[in-house]
């Protein structure tokens, strides 16, 4: 079976439901977190919608067939901020959030990047009561956008969490198919968790292929409280919209491993 198709993603939730996996969405993820977690197996689906919002809409509607929630995070490029299909997401039963880059935009200006995130949460905040944001990692950019909440903070506008910074990965497992793999982390510019990254590697916590986390889940290997980064934009079953994502995704990595570098 190819990799990065629908399919295969149905197929990983499916083995992530039979192996008692409960999905939930970022904001009930953290909410549980302040709690305190409970002896239960929990997958958080967060989705990076960077391109092709359509393709989102697709991977929204998997979930929703199988009763699983989702957390879609939109740019507000053109090509992730397509309202009809936001409100489509919302109606499958899935949160969505603003994946901000506003500190780009703005060429670093941090009081412009402030105005600008405050406009467009409140553009988002149309479609849904927003509680959850997440930097988009722009790898291109030398602005991080996290660097904004150095002179401000986000709780002041009632987000509850950034995934980066509110999620405590001592107890959560995070996987990210950035560079179109599941080990992408070693070109990965920022979508990544250094602190913990060594840590899952020396206790053999690797996975290149959406099939190698279907037989962790399915010999218990894999941890109870994961969270699992896509970007749908990677996830068809169109042949050629897949191969030129491929080949796409194939030069970029060569670019991110020469910024790593």
């Amino acid at each position: 079976m190819r990799d990065f198709t629908l399919d295969i993603y149905r197929q990983l939730l499916i083995a992530l439901q039979r192996n008692d996996y409960r999905s939930m969405t970022m904001q009930d993820y953290v909410i549980q977190q302040q709690a305190g977690f409970e002896n239960s197996k929990i997958v958080v689906l967060r989705h990076d919608v960077d391109l092709r919002a359509d393709r989102s809409l697709a991977t929204a509607k998997v979930e929703n067939s199988l009763g699983m929630k989702a957390t879609y995070y939109f740019r507000v490029i053109p090509q992730s901020n397509q309202p009809h299909i936001i409100q489509e997401i919302i109606s499958l039963g899935h949160e969505i959030g603003y994946h901000y880059e506003d500190m780009s935009i703005c060429d670093g200006n941090i009081d412009n990047a402030l105005h600008h995130f405050d406009e467009h949460l409140a553009y988002f905040r149309q479609f849904y009561d927003v509680k959850t944001i997440c930097m988009h990692g722009a790898p291109t950019s030398r602005y991080d956008g996290r660097d904004l909440w150095k002179k401000y903070d986000y709780r002041d506008y009632g987000i509850i969490c950034e995934p980066y910074l509110d999620i405590d990965y001592s107890q959560t497992f995070y996987l990210t198919d950035t560079g179109r793999q599941w080990d992408g982390y070693k070109v990965s510019v920022r979508d990544k968790i250094p602190v913990y990254q060594d840590q899952w590697v020396s206790q053999g916590l690797v996975f290149h292929s959406t099939e190698d986390i279907i037989k962790a889940a399915d010999e218990g290997t894999l941890p109870c409280r994961l969270i699992i980064t896509s970007h749908p934009q990677r996830w068809t079953n169109n042949y050629f919209g897949w191969a030129k994502e491929l080949m796409t995704q194939k030069a970029k990595n060569i670019i991110k491993g020469l910024i790593v570098k």
